[in-house]
């Protein structure tokens, strides 16, 4: 399993809109080969600040199968222009477990 990571920062006073189309999206992603869970964390100290959580299978399902998807594109339209500055994604492998 990998798990995607983004600290996403949202436009001020667009976070109610934000949640909204998220929940939308929400559904795009979940569609995905390769897709096994998400979550999304609103920071309880600084306002507009979220942290994405996504688990897939593999690295590829989420770089190739869903990036490179029509579905992505969807995805794009309903979030991307909520972000300032545009959020850096990366993958994580778990090394322990407790």
């Amino acid at each position: 399993m990998i798990l995607e990571g983004a600290m996403l920062q949202v436009k001020e006073g667009m976070e109610k809109e934000f949640e909204e189309a998220f929940r939308e999206a929400s559904t795009i992603i979940s569609s995905r080969i390769g897709y096994i869970s998400h979550e999304l964390q609103r920071c309880m100290e600084t306002e507009g600040k979220y942290l994405l959580l996504v688990r897939w299978e593999s690295i590829e399902d989420h770089t190739i199968g869903f990036r490179q998807s029509a579905e992505y594109k969807e995805w794009k339209s309903l979030l991307h222009h909520f972000y300032d500055p545009f959020p850096v994604v990366e993958h994580f492998q778990t090394v322990s477990l407790m």
